[in-house]
Parts: C-alpha cells; structure tokens; sequence
C-alpha cells in the first residue's frame, strides 16, 4: 500500500486562490487528504492530523474616500481586508471587494426563457405599474431603494439553469425615490414590490450567480407598504417589514396613502390603513417560487427590523419612528407566529447612552395577546374612530389623556371595551396611554448575539423626544438624556428569563431583555472639509444590524444625514476594534445586511445600497463633482445595486499564506 498523500495547509490555500469568500468550518482550516488504495496489509496510514479550528476573524478598516478619487467616492468601494486566525498559528487573509447581482432597473432571467425588470413595480393584479410622467418616455416603475435581504437554502431545491447548489435570496424593495421627471415625490406611493432570486452558488468557488428572478405575488395580503430591514427565522423564512404605517385617522385624505391605494387597486379609496403596518413572512419553495403571509398580531407599527430568539418564540422588534419603543412579540408556539402575547418596555432609571455607564433596567407592560385572524377581521371591521377619539389640540377634558406618539402630542380617550382593536391597530398611541416608555427617536435594526444572550438594537438618532425638555419628550417616561446625539448609538440588551410582567404575571421566556445601555455612539462635529458632521471614523446614525456567531462580529449599516458616503462596519465585540469595511455612493444608504456564517460550507456577508445621489446639505461640496459620476454608475440615479461582500477573485495574498 502506497502511503496516503498529504496536501500541505500552504497548498490547500493555493488550491483555494479564487474563493470568493472565506469557508469558515474546520474542514478547510485543516489538512486535505488524498486516498489512495491497494499494497501490503502491513502498509499502514498515518493518521490525519487534527484539523486546525477558527480561532478569531477581524476586519482591517478602510479609510473613508475623498474627493481625491472621486470615483470611488460615486460607487461602492471595498478596502478592507478579513483575518482569519485558526489554531495552529495559521493565519489567511481575505481582500474583500462587492459583487452586484444586479442593478435595479436591469432585465433579468425569469427563469421561463424570458426577462423581468428587476426591482420593478405591479399592481395587485401584477401588472406593471406605469411611470408616465415623461410623454414618449413611459416606463414601469422600479425601486432606487433595495433592502432587506434573506440568503438560505431548501431541502431538495431544483431549479433549471442551475449547475452547482442552489440558493436562494429573499430581496425587497423599500421605495423608490422620484419619478422618471424628476420632481414627482414618490415615496411611499408605490406598492413594494418582493422577489426571490434564485442563485447557483459554485460549490469550488462559493461564486453566487444569479439564474432566476421571480416576484413574489402579494395580492393575498393586500399588497405591501414600506418595506424596510429583514431577517432570516430560525425556520428559515423571510421575515418582512412594513414601517411608518399609516395613520388611520388621516390617511383618507393624505396624499401619500390616496396615491398608494390609487397604484395598487387603481383608485384612491380601496386600500384601508389597517392593513398596512404589520409583519410579512415570506416562505421559499424548492422551485424557487414563493407564499407570503401577514402577521396581524405583532403589534401595528413601524416594523423595521425583528430579531427572533433560538426559542423559536420571542420576538424582539425594532420600530423606527419617532416616541418608538421597545416591543416584544412571544408567540404560543414555536415557529409559529399566527398568534402570541404583545409586550412593551417601560425603561427604568438611569437611562444613558455614555457605554461607560450602567445598564437602565426594562419592565415589562402586556399589551394583549391574540391571533392574527381576530385581528386581521377587526381590521376589515372597525374604523379608527371605533376604537379611540383622537385630538390634536387640548380638550380641557380630563377624561383624555395627553400623549407623545409618532412625533405628535395628541390627547386621547379609549373606547368602551376596545383595548384588544387597540393594543394591536392603534398600538403606539396605545402604548402611550399605558405608560410605555415611548420615547425613542427612529429605533432601527435589532439583532442578537446566542452565546453571550445580548440583543443589539439601533437608534438612528438621538434628538427632541429622548431629551429632556424635547417637544415630543414625555416627563417621567425613564427617557430623558441631558442633551442630543444625532449620530446616534447601538444599544446593548442583555436577555434573561424568569421575567414577570408590570401586573406580576410571567413571562414563558428565557430571552427577554432585562435591562439597555449604550455599546458603542457616533460623535457630532462640526461640518469638516468634505460636509461630514459626525466625526467620519465613527459610527453614524446607525441602520441595518446583523450579528455573526463565528466572527464574533456585528456589523453595522448606515442611515446616516451626517455623513458624505454612508458605510458598512464591522465591530468586533472582543476586542471592541471598529472597522470601516465598506463606503456605499454618496447620498446612498447602506442596506439589507445579513451576515452568513455557513451556507453549504461558505460565508457571505449580503449587503446592497439605496438611493444613490441623493442630496442632502451635507452634499454641497462634492454634489457637482460626484453628480455626474453617480447617475453614469446607476442609470440617471435611479437605479442601486443588490449584491454581497465576496473576496476579490485574484487573492494573490492567499498564495503567499
């Protein structure tokens, strides 16, 4: 028997040089083995010799681009590179690049032999949704604006024209931001649209290419409004958003929501505000199609972002708006989200956004527990005044109760035997009027860390209703910081169970937040050179949140009115390193982050960009030289890209580890 050939670790990096992104499991960090096979019985094998484990990864921060290349400031840029130490001393690293998919706006495979637009708009009969607003140039809509991100596999996929393994990806589509004039405002007055992009994924190389993409049918929920971040469930579904919902009270005579029923049904009057505000779920089939539902009893606001906790059960919501909260959602049964107990926070004392201090504790009040379909019908059943009065101006009635909700004072008063419609079509003005610590400015992204039990949750800003004497602050509501911070702050929650809630009931959870502080802020200056406002090798105004297990990594998307090009970071909470690994073109917004540990073996870190060239105040500086370069890259400024965090495909540093 011949002896058994051993490829050395220096030759397997060699053999890996194209790899797009790093194999995180043990199988590539260690030795790779060739059988051979015949010989004499006393020929024995050397055994393999254990395979070398991740140890640590980090991220080397790139430096923040500047006028002096120009271009890069108009496109996504990548300078970053990923370490990956294992424990045989053994250390590779990965230059790291982006990789579109597409740009919305392109023609795409169907998958049926034909072409769809991608990012483009339907009505509820899915038929294209026309822009008509130029004469001899119409077209269908499409969105500037892609967010929330899903990548996961089924079971037994098949799907023709795919040659390695196939993946999926769940995409959606937050807005878009103009119409092909210039000038007609178009946000929130288009129906979102959400599609699923079947991709073959190299099994040599991780290499995802896409070979299908379908839009996924809506009607059934009656359409989609402002769909924002996302996350992938622990049962492998996409867990949507629809944000800022629609004030029921006003919305028949707003613009905005007369111009969204107006596109999706064809006439101002059919859609009805209670539709619109909750949470969708979205479920991949194995031929890349796929069903979608909605979650009515999560609680009615603006659903930016959830986190579901390994229980199967607890739901931790972001919820940008302005007087937000912290909500959570448990359900009665595991991967199950048709019906649950809705809880909201009432925030303690000592509440900070110095990291240097402790941690403010969190209460419990129970809002209501019911199922999506007792809600879902008083939703088509009820109208707003049926459950509440509402006014804008005080009464001089003490039977109404003054509260700051979705940056309005407004005084109300609770109908008889209501508080069920309330809690869960009403819930942040019911929220108020329980005394819920409402009082958070735009709470984005949420994510959890399993190992250390620790949830992330992010404030956009922080300004007027969390500070104290603010318009919209409400005394006595445990939120009331000496001054602002606009740039921002990821809060830290640490998760416990044995919880009970503000009547002495308990809480069936072992992951329910107990207490908040702040992990690492942005820093307000003022404007530099280039227009930034918030110091550029900081964090600010904090988005999309994701957390890798095995990186020990959160990285950090990007909303941010502060700075010149939005980034994506990495924070390393070990070693509290903070590495800028991305910068997104100016005026855009870093979005649909999902950090992937292992899919059939590789890592991907998903991220795509919105609105490109949009321009803000800060934007004086580099408007005229960046303009033109922007709507060069991304069609007239109209389109942005889906895509993910690959390595570059030379990796000419992996051939020297």
């Amino acid at each position: 028997m011949k002896p058994v050939a051993t490829l050395s670790r220096r030759r397997a990096l060699q053999f890996f040089a194209g790899v797009p992104m790093l194999p995180l499991s043990s199988a590539f960090a260690g030795s790779f083995l060739l059988a051979g096979c015949g010989g004499d019985d006393d020929e024995v094998a050397a055994p393999a010799a254990p395979a070398a484990t991740l140890s640590s990864v980090s991220f080397s921060s790139m430096p923040a681009p500047t006028l002096a290349d120009a271009a890069a400031m108009a496109t996504t840029t990548v300078g970053s590179v990923m370490s990956v130490s294992f424990s045989d001393s053994s250390k590779v690293d990965f230059k790291l690049a982006y990789q579109p998919f597409f740009v919305t706006g392109d023609m795409v495979s169907d998958g049926n032999g034909g072409k769809i637009l991608a990012g483009g708009y339907v009505d509820i009969h899915n038929q294209p949704i026309m822009d008509a607003t130029v004469s001899g140039k119409e077209r269908q809509f499409f969105s500037d604006a892609p967010d929330g991100t899903s990548l996961l596999k089924i079971d037994g996929a098949k799907v023709a024209g795919v040659k390695g393994n196939t993946v999926f990806a769940v995409v959606q589509f937050e807005y878009t931001t103009w119409a092909l004039d210039g000038k007609s405002d178009m946000y929130g007055k288009l129906p979102s649209p959400i599609a699923v992009l079947t991709l073959d994924q190299d099994p040599a190389t991780g290499k995802l290419t896409l070979v299908k993409y379908h839009n996924v049918d809506t009607s059934s929920v009656s359409g989609l409004w402002i769909t924002c971040g996302a996350s992938l469930s622990p049962w492998n579904t996409h867990l949507s958003s629809e944000e800022y919902e629609p004030n029921a009270f006003t919305a028949a005579g707003e613009t905005q929501f007369k111009a969204f029923s107006k596109n999706l049904y064809g006439n101002e009057t059919a859609a009805n505000p209670y539709n619109y505000g909750h949470l969708p779920e979205v479920t991949v089939n194995a031929d890349g199609t796929a069903s979608i539902k909605k979650h009515y009893c999560l609680g009615r606001i603006s659903h930016e972002l959830v986190q579901v906790m390994p229980d199967n059960r607890t739901v931790f919501m972001g919820d940008d708006a302005t007087n937000s909260g912290y909500f959570v959602f448990f359900a009665d049964k595991e991967k199950d989200l048709s019906s649950g107990t809705l809880y909201v926070a009432k925030v303690g004392s000592g509440f900070s956004i110095d990291p240097a201090a402790a941690a403010a504790p969190l209460s419990w009040i129970k809002l209501g527990s019911a199922t999506s379909s007792e809600i879902k019908t008083l939703a088509s059943t009820l109208k707003a005044t049926d459950i509440m009065d509402v006014k804008t101006a005080d009464p001089l009635d003490a039977t109404y109760t003054k509260v700051n909700a979705n940056g309005k004072t407004e005084w109300i008063k609770l109908k008889s035997g209501m508080e069920k419609a309330a809690a869960f079509l009403e819930t942040h003005r019911y929220a108020s009027l329980v005394g819920a610590s409402m009082g958070f400015t735009k709470m984005e992204g949420t994510t959890v860390n399993i190992k250390d039990k620790v949830a992330y949750s992010a404030l956009q800003n922080i300004q007027d209703s969390m500070v104290k004497g603010g318009k919209y602050n409400t005394v006595d509501n445990g939120i009331a910081l000496p001054a602002a911070l606009k740039a921002g702050a990821v809060m830290a929650l640490n998760l416990k169970g044995g919880q009970k809630d503000t009547s002495g009931t308990a809480i069936n959870s072992e992951w329910m937040p107990v207490d908040t502080k702040a992990l690492i802020t942005g820093e307000d200056i003022m404007a530099d050179a280039l227009g930034n406002t918030a110091n550029p090798n900081k964090i600010a105004n904090p988005d999309n949140l994701k957390f890798s297990e095995k990186m020990r990594t959160l990285f950090i998307g990007e909303d941010s009115s502060q700075h010149v090009n939005n980034f994506l970071w990495a924070y390393n909470i070990d070693t509290k390193a903070l590495s800028r690994v991305m910068s997104i073109p100016a005026g855009g917004e870093s979005t649909g982050l999902h950090a992937v540990d292992e899919l059939n073996g590789w890592t991907y870190i998903m991220s795509n960009f919105q609105h490109p060239g949009d321009w803000g105040g800060i934007h004086s500086v580099v408007k005229t030289t960046l303009d033109p370069l922007i709507k060069t890259n991304y069609k007239d400024k109209f389109g942005a890209a889906v895509g993910y965090l690959t390595a570059e495909p030379t990796q000419t540093k992996l051939k020297k580890a």
